[in-house]
């Protein structure tokens, strides 16, 4: 396979898949083959690393920890995304720089005032690694605040690959426009785009989309087709409201009630399962109406919850709809997102409200508040299939693992 240009893939542990993985059974980080097998990436030089709570190795020692502590490796600087190092923060929090009071290493934010950070906040390191766990959906701003700081950093950068949460194998919904990007969508990616952090940046670099040197120290015995339970390296919540996999694999779709007056279930013991509104006291007949286009993988019953304090219909109990994912296999997540907004929207076109900016944001186009309004879902997920399709042939070139 011909490499993209700048991007170089350092290639370890060369075995057949079947045979790595009845000699070891789960996924190793790319933390650990760095550490086991790459280390002389980062020997003798000053490191940055670009991190949260979620780099760690199959025993829950931090990254950070684990840098700091190598032989012949001098950890200088610390970049902390959205939530923060510890990841912690809420979202949209803005965090501040600090100091790491295990290591006494400077802590740079990235989730500040300004998207893109200032390249003089790596004037002190050789080489950026970043080791995040992200949830394989364009909106989150993980990736993105990495693809940023890629493009400003302008020294090597190592990235220490992670699965696809949500399948690798799995690619939804439309590439964003231009027009709508953001920190919750950047560059012309699919929704669900089907790709390791490792190979996000190589699609990136490769398209020309980003100027970076970026070297992927990939894992081992990962398979496209896992969900991240079945990778056996134990869960860490990757952000504070993503707590469980059902709620990981409906999020690229009911994310977009973030952009609406109604709550994504923000302020819930399970948000992103949930979807509720004060004026949803119709919510059976709505589940009803989900239930009987039978989509794949999925029932809607009716629930009701207490809302904490800081979120949409802050303490109030609202009725509410849950998403019970039955098989996780042939769920389309994008399409449940679609279809609720439309059978929402169609009952309540009076209470109902977009944030506009918010929701194109999320969307990457503003053609999905038309489709929602006029009824012309089905045509408009149609053309996000097409563009699925289309970005799968895009990103084939750049795939690390089988």
């Amino acid at each position: 396979m011909r490499l993209p240009l700048k991007a170089v893939l350092f290639v370890v542990a060369l075995q057949s898949p079947s045979a790595v993985h009845a000699q070891t059974p789960g996924v190793v980080p790319g933390v650990e083959v760095l550490l086991t097998d790459s280390i002389h990436l980062v020997r003798g030089k000053r490191v940055g690393l670009l991190t949260n709570h979620s780099g760690r190795d199959r025993k829950g020692t931090s990254t950070i920890d684990l840098l700091f502590k190598a032989p012949g490796v001098k950890l200088t600087a610390l970049y902390a995304p959205e939530h923060g190092i510890r990841g912690a923060a809420r979202a949209g929090e803005k965090i501040g720089s600090s100091i790491d009071s295990a290591t006494g290493v400077k802590i740079y934010s990235l989730y500040g005032d300004t998207a893109a950070p200032k390249v003089e906040i790596f004037k002190d390191i050789d080489v950026l690694v970043y080791d995040i766990q992200d949830v394989g959906a364009r909106v989150y701003t993980y990736e993105w605040t990495f693809a940023n700081t890629a493009n400003v950093v302008k020294k090597p950068i190592i990235v220490l690959d992670r699965p696809d949460p949500i399948r690798a194998d799995k690619i939804e919904g439309n590439i964003l426009d231009p027009r709508f990007k953001s920190l919750v969508g950047q560059f012309p990616v699919a929704l669900r785009y089907g790709l390791t952090p490792g190979e996000l940046l190589r699609f990136l670099v490769g398209q020309k989309l980003i100027d970076a040197e970026i070297h992927v120290v990939p894992m081992k015995n990962y398979r496209r087709s896992m969900w991240y339970d079945e990778t056996k390296i134990p869960r860490v919540n990757p952000s504070p409201n993503l707590r469980t996999g059902d709620a990981e694999v409906l999020y690229p779709g009911t994310v977009f009630f973030e952009g609406t007056n109604a709550t994504e279930g923000r302020g819930t013991d399970d948000p992103f399962t949930l979807i509720g509104a004060a004026y949803m006291t119709d919510n059976a007949a709505i589940a009803s109406q989900l239930n009987a286009m039978k989509l794949p993988g999925v029932r809607f019953d009716t629930a009701t919850r207490m809302i904490d304090s800081g979120y949409k219909f802050s303490q109030q109990r609202i009725p509410m709809i849950k998403i019970r994912v039955t098989d996780r296999n042939t769920v389309k997540p994008v399409e449940v997102g679609v279809r609720m907004l439309r059978a929402i929207y169609a009952r309540h076109q009076k209470e109902f409200q977009w944030r506009e900016k918010q929701i194109d944001r999320l969307a990457g186009t503003d053609k999905l508040r038309a489709a929602i309004e006029q009824n012309t879902v089905d045509a408009l997920l149609k053309q996000w299939s097409a563009d699925a399709a289309k970005f799968a042939a895009q990103v084939k070139p750049y795939l690390i693992y089988r």
